[in-house]
């Protein structure tokens, strides 16, 4: 059975992660920043290891890695989950909103990843999955910042692809559209219902739907499918 890393993993996406691949009977650590009661709570309740650690400090990544290896041995599945929204206008986006938001989403999908590659490319495999946003792949307006720090994860994903495709890894992106999260409860009811009618489906959707999704990317089987953007979003997207 593999080893798994996770980021992001206290809650939402990651943590729907943390849990379908706890349950798959996978070993797994999770990364986790801010939310240091879920992370201990999940932990407990999967068994799963908790890292804290700001992924956009290049540092703090290197020592929970390290952590991560001396855990588990190996990193043979890499979750790029840990990411931060922002919606405000672009003339009122401030240079500290730029670099956190470009730092954390960007930077962190950047920094995690290239310290646990040289760990993949040494066992020749590794599955790699980076989670975008649909509005990286169409941009929303007053989350300009946001869009383009996702837009980087899909050129990050295709250049990595054709790099580390001969070491036995793949890497893809899946671009979720809005989905359950505590992320996206911010959003009003009114707001939330829009774009729920904007969706072909008629939905929103859920975490855990989406960790089955991903799951099915991330396994020995799925060696043939790298450098792709798959959308996860209803058809909002399309």
């Amino acid at each position: 059975m593999k080893n798994v890393l996770i980021t992001g993993g206290s809650r939402g996406i990651g943590r729907a992660c943390v849990e379908k691949f706890t349950r798959e009977g996978y070993t797994v650590s999770f990364i986790y920043n801010n939310s240091a009661t879920a992370a201990i709570e999940l932990s407990n309740l999967t068994g799963a290891h908790a890292i804290k650690a700001d992924v956009s400090n290049p540092d703090q990544v290197q020592g929970a890695i390290v952590d991560a290896l001396t855990t588990m041995g190996s990193i043979d599945i890499l979750i790029n989950n840990a990411g931060i929204s922002l919606i405000k206008l672009f003339t009122d986006t401030t240079d500290e909103d730029y670099y956190n938001i470009m730092n954390t989403n960007f930077g962190g999908t950047f920094f995690v990843t290239r310290e646990v590659s040289k760990n993949m490319i040494s066992n020749h495999y590794g599955r790699i999955v980076n989670i975008g946003s649909m509005w990286g792949k169409v941009g929303a307006s007053c989350e300009v910042a946001y869009s383009a720090s996702k837009s980087a994860i899909e050129g990050f994903t295709k250049a990595l692809a054709k790099e580390l495709g001969p070491s036995g890894i793949c890497v893809n992106c899946i671009e979720p559209g809005v989905i359950n999260t505590e992320m996206n409860s911010e959003l009003d009811e009114t707001t939330l219902a829009e774009l729920k009618n904007e969706t072909p489906v008629g939905k929103i959707g859920d975490a855990n739907e989406l960790a089955e999704f991903i799951y099915s990317i991330a396994t020995e089987k799925s060696g043939f499918l790298t450098g792709q953007i798959i959308g996860f979003d209803g058809g909002f997207a399309i």
